[in-house]
């Protein structure tokens, strides 16, 4: 949202410990390089992974985590880089938000790092960026002028433009994205792309099946009303099948309302029953791929929390704070979040 501050609370850490497993899950902490709170996780495979953060941070790992190397975006060092997405173990692009809202890109691991896109209307937050493949792309701001501001590129992030507003339908008073994770945008497939929206009375999915070029919104039972509350992550298995994460931030532990599932690709949404929902808050949620029964891992300032039934049912995992989350395979998962804290899934017979 607009309003930066909101998200101070992110930085509190409302539990600490070590992980505690359930069913043959956890979380495993590893050496972190930095102390920065990380919001930005890409996943590319079990051994390439990226984060990012607050003053300009950048920290990547290739060889599954054993060991990590931390940037300073030059030109960065103060700002906010909440989310980041990368093709490959040497190209990514990070976005910066508020009024210095900006696209960085490296092709070479982080070594050197170029200004792709700076924001130049007032009212620009960027919150999050996806890629389809390795040229196409696409990042969405908080409304600009009465209307989500989207921004896509085909040629690998050099160049970006701006979808036509015409194209979309006007926010809601209040209405804009939360960039606490980098995942309230997700992409599926060729063409497919969801954002999701809060801070209004009602929480909205937006949803184009041709990169960007028309776009449909529906309404979600997501927890609304007030500007701390509505829907902070969006993840889809396929076409159809997709489940949304948030609740009230200002609230971490209220439990119920802060998740909900489709079957129809987005046009309606079923919410989980609240006496089996996450346990709070949840600030990401993602699909662990080459499970045939749909598991789902959400994260949030409360902990973590796992469904096994295609997020019909929730357990609670921990209780650590995270940001983040995101999954290469069923056993190769990760999670970022204050303090520079870094996890990586671990499984047991």
């Amino acid at each position: 949202m607009l309003q930066s501050a909101r998200f101070q609370v992110f930085a509190i850490l409302l539990a600490s410990g070590a992980p505690v497993a359930t069913g043959g899950a956890q979380w495993t902490p590893v050496t972190s390089p930095t102390d920065v709170e990380l919001r930005g996780l890409s996943v590319v495979s079990p051994n390439v992974v990226w984060a990012s953060g607050q003053r300009g941070t950048v920290v990547r790992t290739t060889d599954g985590g054993r060991t990590w190397s931390r940037d300073t975006v030059p030109g960065a060092g103060a700002l906010d880089l909440r989310a980041i997405a990368a093709t490959s173990a040497l190209v990514a692009h990070a976005i910066s938000i508020g009024d210095s809202s900006r696209i960085y890109g490296t092709a070479d691991g982080g070594r050197t790092w170029t200004r792709r896109w700076s924001a130049t209307r007032k009212g620009t937050f960027l919150d999050a960026i996806r890629f389809w493949d390795a040229r196409n792309g696409i990042a969405m701001s908080d409304p600009v002028d009465g209307r989500f501001l989207l921004l896509i590129t085909a040629d690998g992030g050099d160049s970006w433009q701006e979808v036509p507003v015409s194209a979309l339908p006007p926010a809601l008073p209040g209405e804009g994205g939360f960039a606490a994770s980098g995942s309230c945008l997700t992409v599926a497939g060729h063409a497919d792309v969801w954002f999701a929206s809060g801070g209004a009375t009602v929480a909205r999915v937006y949803h184009s099946a041709d990169r960007g070029r028309s776009w449909t919104v529906s309404d979600t039972p997501i927890r609304a009303g007030v500007g701390s509350a509505g829907i902070f992550s969006v993840a889809f298995r396929d076409a159809r099948n997709g489940v949304i994460a948030g609740g009230d931030y200002a609230k971490p532990t209220l439990r119920g309302r802060n998740l909900a599932l489709t079957r129809d690709g987005g046009r309606t949404w079923t919410l989980a029953d609240s006496t089996s929902s996450p346990a709070g808050y949840r600030s990401a949620v993602t699909y662990v791929p080459g499970i045939p029964a749909s598991t789902l891992v959400a994260v949030g300032l409360s902990g973590t929390d796992i469904s096994r039934d295609r997020g019909v049912t929730w357990t609670s995992v921990d209780t650590v704070a995270y940001n983040s989350v995101a999954f290469a395979t069923p056993t190769r998962g990760w999670a970022v979040g204050p303090k520079g804290r870094i996890a990586r899934w671990s499984t047991r017979p």
